[in-house]
């Protein structure tokens, strides 16, 4: 990373710029493969694609609303694929497991997927938190392990990683989501920047590094940090970071949350604090459309000015991503502004193991991984899918998005990029019953 300024994300394409292959094309199919050769027909059944999913919560855990999105993007992919054709001249049928939101669970999923029922493929959990030990039993069988929810540093930095390779995240690398907000910050005059920050931060492997790599990055440019830690992952311990950053009245506040009710619980507590951050953004929640609004407090009145990163929204410039947000309209029905950028990393995911069956005439899991990580750059949802040597997509783009008022959630940053609206500089005062 550059010291000097703006800083510069990996993640250097336009999402707008970017032209990607139609859902048809991407489902596509051509020849025969199988798990040790070439050779197959549709009379060898379906394609079994197996992945845990974490459907319902723990005591520790609650992944459940996303884990719900992402079986929503998994299916709307299946179906698709299923429409022209399937992989391979065979249908696809996915076979999900519920991991509970946990890390132990989902460890047991896989062993049963891969090792016990000897699924054809696998896609990934949500969540780098069960990514990280799920991408383990896929690298001890020898599976590539396509996801679009484990983009932490840890997921890639695991051992068997490093020795196997088998790791492929089609989303943008978290580490660098907050990079366009902080350039903002370095953007403004002097006596508009935040002269003080909180950095609370969920202890999840991908809430943290975007984190507190912003808080370096700002540390650089004056910002005093006036809270950083970290706090267990469970609504019980939210309140007292929560009183602990309201009482220090910091003009931002950086969010380390995983998931809409951390970021909501937070909203609550200010509110009932009478403190108002001048400028607040999460590194997750907010972009969770509908569920997100719907949380208790937040509504579209407090919802306003809220930021939050991301590499996809609703209303992004690719054909691809249209005719998805279109089919997922008719089949679970809501409102476009509703949906998940978690079905958008599911539906990729999908994409991305569909393109690397067609292109090797394969389901041949080595045959998989060498294509995977042969350089070519692939489509999705998202933009554009190209895997450095440890699995990360070094072509996607970071972009930060912002809820406006009348429950419209735009891109804002980075400022002047293709689709990004005015910024709300400031946080409006917070509004009763949201």
């Amino acid at each position: 990373m550059r010291a000097d300024l703006p800083w510069s994300s990996r993640n250097v394409l336009t999402i707008g710029a970017v032209a990607v292959l139609s859902v048809s094309v991407l489902a596509a199919c051509s020849s025969g493969g199988g798990q040790g050769g070439s050779t197959t027909s549709a009379s060898r059944g379906p394609i079994i694609i197996g992945a845990s999913l974490s459907l319902t919560a723990n005591a520790n855990n609650d992944f459940s609303q996303d884990g719900q999105s992402f079986r929503q993007g998994y299916e709307l992919w299946a179906k698709d694929v299923n429409a022209h054709g399937g992989l391979l001249g065979r249908q696809v049928k996915l076979d999900i497991l519920d991991d509970n939101s946990s890390p132990t669970k989902v460890v047991t999923n896989y062993q049963t997927l891969i090792g016990t029922d000897h699924v054809d493929l696998a896609l990934g959990p949500f969540s780098s938190l069960l990514t990280e030990p799920a991408s383990a039993v896929a690298a001890r069988y020898g599976y590539a392990f396509v996801d679009g929810a484990g983009g932490a540093p840890s997921v890639f930095d695991t051992p068997q990683n490093q020795a196997d390779h088998n790791v492929f995240d089609a989303s943008l690398p978290v580490a660098d989501e907050l990079v366009p907000f902080v350039n903002w910050i370095a953007s403004l005059p002097a006596n508009e920047r935040p002269r003080t920050a909180a950095f609370p931060m969920a202890q999840d492997p991908f809430a943290d590094p975007p984190v507190q790599l912003a808080q370096t990055l700002l540390t650089k440019l004056g910002v005093q940090t006036v809270y950083n830690q970290i706090f267990p992952e469970d609504q019980a311990d939210y309140k007292a970071p929560a009183d602990q950053v309201a009482a220090d009245s910091p003009d931002l506040v950086v969010l380390g949350s995983t998931d809409a009710p951390t970021v909501a619980a937070f909203m609550q507590e200010f509110e009932s604090k009478n403190y108002r951050p001048k400028m607040f953004i999460a590194a997750a929640g907010p972009d969770a459309g509908a569920q997100f609004i719907s949380q208790p407090g937040v509504g579209t009145g407090n919802a306003t000015g809220m930021m939050v990163p991301d590499s996809w929204y609703p209303g992004v410039d690719i054909a691809a991503s249209k005719q998805m947000v279109s089919e997922y309209v008719a089949q679970y029905g809501g409102s476009v502004s509703g949906i998940s950028p978690d079905v958008a990393e599911a539906y990729s995911a999908g994409q991305v193991l569909a393109q690397a069956v067609t292109a090797t005439g394969s389901i041949d899991n080595a045959k998989i991984i060498a294509y995977l990580h042969s350089g070519v750059t692939l489509n999705s949802v998202q933009g554009p899918v190209k895997f450095d040597a440890l699995g990360e997509n070094g072509a996607a783009s970071a972009f930060v998005f912002q809820w406006e008022q009348h429950g419209n959630f735009k891109q804002v940053l980075p400022v002047g990029a293709p689709g990004s609206a005015s910024i709300i500089a400031s946080k409006p005062n917070w509004v009763a019953n949201g």
